[in-house]
């Protein structure tokens, strides 16, 4: 394997400047709050103390995470509970670079309804001490100090225990249920469960999702050396380290404990968006179809978090709504027919954003899959963007959920010796496209590596095609001029195609979220062997 690859190109180093700057410009302000905090004893005594109207009390405390790192936390609870009464405990690690009181509208809510609520700040961020582990082991060991506190020092009830997170809370809280068997249940909102899935999907480094957590952690943590190292070299494409790469991903991935967590039994829901640009669906929705014990699947429109943000903010919000009626179902024993419904929930993206779909399982979503044949041979240029792309993290799928606005592209105006293009003829109904879109194809390279990026658009009759979904690829290490098949699964979505419109599939080779690996000066050309012909395989539900 080559040892390093070359340079970011323009617009992928333009795309993640402003964050990785923007965080070494300020990485010490952490530091110095961190140590300024006061070192935790056995029983830490709160910071601060109050009581609200609603009869709930919020204590800020310092509590002692693994190896004694101190963890900024508060705790959560009915103003009147005392060890006389023990009651459900819901633990809430936070998000990436969010203060410990991320989740203090969602804790009293939960309070006001009889849990003790503790919520801490994450290693590495902000006034909890040590560095940025990106959920590694001294995360998911800190989640169980935090459980053995809250017994110590709260009315918390060690038969009722359960995790709640979003984004990097949800990562941990996944891999905290495999690791620790006194939780009970698990909600993880726009989280993970294959972190080199997620953001190194088909050897494809996800240039813009990892440079923002990269500068957000920088501006509000201390990373890690292990973590810097990492970073520096997925940013440096050194395929050398790709190995690591993989192992330091799936160290941090509840898929690679699924045994012990379907051996633990916590009841989980997960909940995700279709177009999070950070954390893409499928590994949940594979993740899912593997557990075993109770639980849900929650799908809607939206980029990474943007469909829990209300809840945050104390509003009304239905994926928030839907987490509280799980831990009543399986903390309080509450027969509020969550349990009932079907386990796969799911709204489309044209949709009006209220109306749940419900499915038995993530297969059985599609009731048919159609294959659209791909037989025109197209050769395009590498190294141009042809004017096709998805758009920019976190933006591109919020305008979709709030304005039903996804990245357009003029499929008559792209051109054709960047772009290789492929069109259904217009259908007479609609085509209500459920599922993972699947890409079989044969590539020829004139070069060793390359990247490309495949696009499914909804085109309308004035050419304007609307993102359904896409994803990338990437190969290394080809003979060149040697033809090779490519399997791609495109990110998961629910769409509705109205009639009338078409489907065009779009595959260039530069795209601002992604690093790519195109020599100057190479082609790529895409062909369909009678043996071996090219096709698309569309989810579609009848």
């Amino acid at each position: 394997m080559t040892p390093a690859r070359k340079a970011l190109r323009p617009t992928t180093a333009v795309a993640i400047s402003v964050t990785v700057l923007a965080g070494a410009a300020f990485g010490l302000a952490p530091a110095t709050a961190a140590a300024a905090a006061p070192a935790p004893t056995a029983t830490t005594a709160a910071a601060t103390s109050t009581a609200t109207s609603s009869g709930v009390s919020i204590r800020f405390v310092d509590i002692p995470g693994d190896g004694g790192v101190n963890l900024a936390a508060n705790v959560v609870a009915p103003a009147n509970a005392d060890a006389s009464h023990r009651l459900p405990l819901v633990v809430l690690p936070t998000s990436w670079s969010l203060p410990q009181v991320e989740y203090l509208a969602q804790a009293k809510k939960l309070a006001e309804t009889g849990y003790v609520v503790l919520t801490y700040n994450t290693r590495g961020f902000w006034q909890s001490g040590g560095k940025i582990e990106t959920a590694g082991p001294p995360d998911i060991a800190d989640a169980s100090k935090a459980i053995d506190w809250a017994l110590a020092n709260t009315p918390a009830d060690p038969d009722h225990i359960g995790m709640a997170g979003l984004s990097y809370g949800a990562g941990i809280s996944l891999l905290a249920a495999g690791a620790d068997p006194r939780i009970k249940t698990v909600v993880a909102m726009s989280g993970w469960a294959d972190l080199v899935g997620s953001i190194y999907s088909g050897r494809t480094q996800h240039a813009q999702a990892a440079g923002l957590l990269a500068g957000a952690g920088t501006l509000t943590g201390r990373p890690s050396e292990e973590f810097q190292q990492i970073l520096d070299d997925f940013f440096s494409s050194n395929l050398a380290k790709e190995k690591d790469l993989i192992a330091w991903g799936k160290k941090r991935s509840a898929a690679t404990y699924l045994d012990r967590i379907n051996a633990n039994g916590a009841a989980i829901m997960l909940g995700n968006s279709w177009s999070d640009s950070i954390f893409p669906p499928n590994s949940y929705a594979d993740f899912f179809e593997k557990l075993t014990g109770p639980k849900r699947l929650e799908l809607r429109p939206g980029d990474h978090a943007t469909a829990e943000l209300t809840g945050l903010l104390g509003l009304p919000n239905a994926t928030w709504t839907h987490a509280r009626q799980w831990l009543d179902r399986y903390l309080k024993g509450e027969r509020n027919g969550i349990d009932r419904e079907q386990p796969v929930q799911l709204t489309s993206r044209t949709g009006d954003g209220a109306d749940y779909e419900g499915y038995p399982s993530w297969s059985a979503v599609p009731s048919e899959q159609r294959r659209v044949p791909l037989a025109a041979t197209e050769k395009v240029s590498a190294n141009h963007d042809s004017g096709a792309n998805a758009g920019t993290v976190l933006l591109g799928g919020a305008l979709d959920q709030f304005l039903k606005l996804p990245p357009l592209a003029s499929i008559p105006l792209l051109p054709r010796s960047y772009a290789a293009v492929w069109q259904t003829g217009a259908y007479a109904d609609e085509q209500r496209v459920r599922g993972t879109v699947k890409l079989h194809t044969t590539v020829t390279s004139d070069r060793s590596d390359g990247t490309a990026v495949a696009y499914l658009y909804d085109v309308g009759p004035l050419g304007v095609g609307k993102l359904i979904t896409h994803a990338p690829f990437t190969f290394h290490d080809r003979t060149p001029g040697t033809p090779f098949g490519v399997d791609l699964e495109l990110f998961s979505t629910a769409y509705d195609v109205p009639a009338g419109h078409r489907l065009a599939l779009v595959v260039d080779t530069v795209d601002p979220l992604y690093i790519e690996h195109n020599p100057d000066g190479a082609h790529l050309t895409f062909s369909s062997p009678d043996s071996d012909p090219s096709h698309l395989t569309v989810p579609v539900r009848n």
